[in-house]
């Protein structure tokens, strides 16, 4: 499992993404290192430091982000004057909300290093699609009834979001979480499925309808499972 540390020149900022990320990614570590030692607004060489030395302790690696430029300075000479994080450590640059959200997202998913430093560094690009993405999506017809329908090497089907507050952040990771368990393509409403970013981007609220599309051997039981749990409004209906 990889760990995540949250440098940030505010305690309440980084306590508060990691407060955020843990409803998404609860079986991920996720350690804020905000402000000075004392308390105040600034960054700290040993806050940081201590940080990564507590998400090392039970994972195989940590990937580090940070808000501002001079928290990143921070970040870089806490790892590079440490002797006990060899190559398990390492900074990503990132957005920090959105970099955060997904890395916890990749490593929820058992993601290695490589694959969890990836998801933060493409949350860039994926960010972008908040204010356009709904707009892009394809309408889907309003059906109460789940109907998959099979074409050349896929399954879809539509899916009502029933809980008024729509795909948020703890639905849309859920959802991400149980397409990542198929290990399939698979697109719901337009956009990657284990992605928790694209499908917050969705804007999807209760009463919309989205196609919930997968491709592989286990399809049929991948998308009428997506379905299920879209539809049962995540306990919030």
């Amino acid at each position: 499992m990889i760990s995540l540390v949250l440098v940030s020149h505010s305690a309440k900022l980084a306590e508060g993404i990691a407060e955020l990320t843990s409803q998404m990614a609860p079986d991920v570590a996720v350690v804020p290192a905000g402000g000075t030692a004392d308390g105040s607004l600034g960054t700290s060489l040993e806050v940081v430091q201590a940080a990564v030395l507590k998400a090392l302790a039970d994972a195989d690696g940590v990937v580090v982000l940070a808000d501002l430029g001079s928290a990143v300075l921070t970040a870089e000479a806490a790892l590079e004057l440490s002797d006990n994080f060899g190559d398990r450590a390492h900074l990503v640059g990132a957005p920090f909300v959105e970099g955060a959200v997904a890395a916890a997202a990749a490593a929820q998913q058992g993601g290695d290093f490589q694959a969890v430093s990836l998801a933060a560094e493409d949350a860039v690009q994926t960010a972008s699609l908040a204010f356009s993405w709904k707009a892009a999506a394809p309408e889907v017809p309003i059906d109460d009834h789940f109907i998959p329908l099979r074409g050349p090497g896929f399954v879809t089907a539509p899916a009502r979001v029933r809980n008024p507050l729509g795909l948020h952040a703890r639905p849309a990771a859920l959802v991400a979480r149980k397409v990542a368990e198929f290990g399939m393509p698979m697109t719901i409403g337009g956009a990657d499925g284990t992605s928790v970013l694209q499908l917050i981007a969705l804007g999807a609220l209760g009463g919309d309808q989205l196609e919930v599309q997968a491709e592989g051997p286990d399809a049929y039981e991948a998308v009428s499972a997506v379905v299920a749990l879209i539809e049962s409004g995540f306990g919030e209906a």
